[in-house]
């Protein structure tokens, strides 16, 4: 699955509840003349052209790491989201009165204060009691069941072969650094920041009641294991590629290959149904992580174990728990100045354990069905002119070409909300119980989760709630999805001047389509199974105009040293670039033979990139713009800009510009 964003973000169509000033800095819309600075050249800066005005008007507020219009998009959401949940009334539908429960007890922070510790003593003394690594199997399995990670990640998959099918499968996982390559990189900053991270441990064991001393000793048992388990981690570029993350096999054969755990039991003990076929999703990791836990010490697994246990639960224990992991997380790996308020975290939470209880109430209030019916039209728009630009394609052979427009034909889009709701009347939500709603309603994934495996492929499943402002495509499906959340200004408006909605979520459309033919979603057929249906020629082909943008895209710097890398963020780049040609000549087609002239001094044309470049305005910490270059695979915002501009013919008509200007990119990239 592949989103617009790493991260979520939302908007809206009506007014936004009233909240209290602690609600967050949301900013007033500016319209395209307060944004647009004159005294910059679009030729020379498109995105600061743009978005300067916009970012001098709108500073990162101190709860944030980044700031934007996505993100604005989100705090308005979220006060949305708080409006509904508090004030859901006696006579309010159950799934109203669930959520609501759920963040009522979120916010009970003088019960969870009360409480301290005490809902983990239970499973922190089963840790504590472990008497050898044969116990170890049902005790990770039953911490599985309960979200709480540790050493891998096992649930369902889809299989690559046949991709109706649903399998066992099982993946690397359980470290606590966003990326294997934290735990090795030898610059002074990441030796900073792991030595930031053995403290952090150890001050969350202090106060979970050790001794600095023994703390301290753990923590470094942590990390020597969490070092040991990325060594053998594959690296992030290494995962984008599907034929890396997929080897499908017996099961008897994976428990050969995957020696020293005893994967039988452990899967039976986690509850999944019977099954004799899984998805290696990481051979060299899988294959070594049993030996891995053999080879450590009792002691130190128990270390591991609790340091996970702590981390998982850490959002729903005392504050004093909370202000530690935010000094970590927040302040030293992304620079954020201050924690976001209790409410914010708590709607977050709820729709995070509960998202499409939640996202009913979003929909029937904020996401009315001319909407939709809007959005369909600018899809089907979006998807003929894609089909045009295959056609056109001057590199591809027409075998090649006539199986693209084959997939391209078969390519399904969910918009707004599932057809169907997900029913979590099996999850028991209580007022006073938040750290154990919180479970039980992971338990109810993992269950649903495992009931997968051996079963139909569902293909109204949605892996992102209605209220999130992104989107994605699904390989697997060969399907783009966008949820009701995103479909709101600045995005989408469905009265709107077509220009500005075919640059936004045109762009958007566009962009998600691209991703069924960018380095990874090339690999899969219309029917979502890993299939080559390339020819060896045009597969190089391919290749070339894809290293293009890779080369591109790997100068551009991020802070100081640090630059983008240009592999990790390909499928990205391919899909702005994709996206943004195809939604451009998808509005040069509906706008033929209409009357439509200037508005406040601009083309169709020129509205089309301004509204294209205005979704990404924004600004990020140097801490977050150091951070997103390592382990995000979009690029920065005003790369997602300029890099896209610079690379566009129609973006140099519409603007006048000429070679030698900054954003005429003398060997322009174009893959679609």
């Amino acid at each position: 699955m592949r989103g617009l964003l790493a991260l979520a973000v939302c908007a809206s169509f009506g007014a936004v509840p009233a909240a209290r000033a602690d609600a967050g800095a949301i900013s007033k819309p500016m319209s395209l003349k307060e944004m647009v600075d004159p005294a910059i050249s679009p030729c020379q800066d498109f995105f600061q052209y743009v978005c300067r005005n916009w970012q001098a008007a709108n500073p990162i507020p101190d709860d944030q790491s980044r700031w934007g219009q996505f993100y604005v998009l989100r705090e308005a959401n979220l006060a949305k989201l708080r409006g509904l949940l508090e004030n859901v009334g006696s006579d309010a539908t159950r799934e109203a009165r669930r959520a609501g429960d759920f963040y009522g007890a979120c916010m009970d922070e003088d019960g969870i204060e009360a409480k301290g510790i005490e809902p983990l003593k239970s499973l922190l003394a089963e840790i504590d009691d472990l008497a050898g690594k044969r116990e170890l199997t049902p005790l990770l399995a039953k911490l599985h069941r309960w979200g709480i990670s540790g050493f891998f990640a096992f649930g369902s998959a889809r299989d690559p072969e046949d991709s109706e099918r649903q399998i066992a499968g099982a993946d690397q996982g359980g470290l606590g650094l966003p990326d294997r390559d934290f735990y090795f990189r030898k610059d002074a900053k990441a030796v900073q920041q792991r030595d930031a991270y053995q403290a952090h441990i150890a001050k969350m064991f202090t106060l979970a009641g050790e001794e600095a001393e023994q703390a301290g000793r753990r923590a470094k048992a942590v990390l020597d294991l969490e070092t040991a388990m990325a060594e053998v981690s594959l690296d992030r570029v290494s995962r984008r590629d599907p034929r890396k993350v997929n080897k499908p096999m017996p099961f008897a054969q994976f428990e050969s290959e995957a020696p020293d755990f005893d994967w039988a039991a452990y899967a039976k003990d986690l509850g999944a149904p019977a099954f004799d076929r899984i998805n290696d999703q990481s051979s060299a990791y899988l294959s070594k992580i049993g030996g891995i836990i053999a080879t450590a010490s009792l002691d130190d697994v128990k270390s591991y174990l609790r340091w996970h246990l702590l981390h998982s639960a850490v959002r729903l224990l005392p504050k004093a728990f909370v202000e530690e992991n935010f000094d970590f997380y927040g302040r030293t790996l992304a620079g954020t100045p201050a924690l976001q308020p209790r409410w914010k975290r708590c709607v977050q939470l709820t729709d995070h354990a509960l998202g499409e209880d939640l996202g009913r109430l979003f929909v029937a209030r904020y996401y009315p069905p001319a909407a939709k019916s809007r959005m369909r039209e600018l899809v089907s728009a979006v998807h003929v002119s894609f089909g045009r630009l295959i056609a056109e394609a001057d590199w591809m052979t027409p075998g090649t070409k006539a199986k693209a427009q084959a997939k391209l034909a078969l390519m399904a889009s969910k918009i707004g909300y599932p057809d169907k709701w997900r029913d979590y009347s099996s999850v028991a939500v209580s007022r006073d119980d938040a750290l154990g709603n919180f479970w039980r309603a992971n338990a109810f994934e993992m269950a649903r989760d495992l009931e997968k495996i051996g079963a139909e492929v569902d293909h109204g499943e949605w892996h992102m709630t209605p209220p999130t402002v992104n989107a994605y495509y699904s390989g697997e499906n060969n399907d783009i999805n966008f949820p009701a959340g995103i479909l709101q200004y600045p995005f989408f408006d469905k009265d709107a001047d077509d220009a500005l909605n075919f640059g936004a979520i045109g762009m958007v459309i566009g962009h998600e389509m691209t991703h069924g033919f960018d380095d990874q979603g090339r690999q899969y057929d219309g029917k979502g199974n890993l299939v080559d249906w390339w020819t060896t020629e045009d597969a190089r082909k391919f290749g070339a105009k894809s290293q293009c943008l890779v080369d591109e895209y790997g100068t551009f710097v991020a802070e100081g040293a640090v630059t983008l890398n240009g592999k990790l963020t390909l499928g990205e780049n391919t899909a702005d670039n994709g996206g943004a040609r195809i939604a451009y000549w998808a509005l040069k087609k509906y706008l033929a033979g209409k009357k439509v002239g200037k508005i406040d001094g601009w083309t169709p044309e020129q509205r089309f990139f301004i509204g294209m470049a205005r979704v990404w305005c924004g600004s990020e910490r140097p801490e977050t713009r150091r951070l997103q270059a390592q382990v995000d695979p979009h690029s920065l915002a005003e790369y997602r800009v300029n890099g896209v501009v610079a690379n566009m013919p129609e973006f140099a008509r519409a603007f006048s510009c000429v070679p030698g200007d900054a954003m005429v990119r003398k060997d322009s990239c174009k893959v679609w």
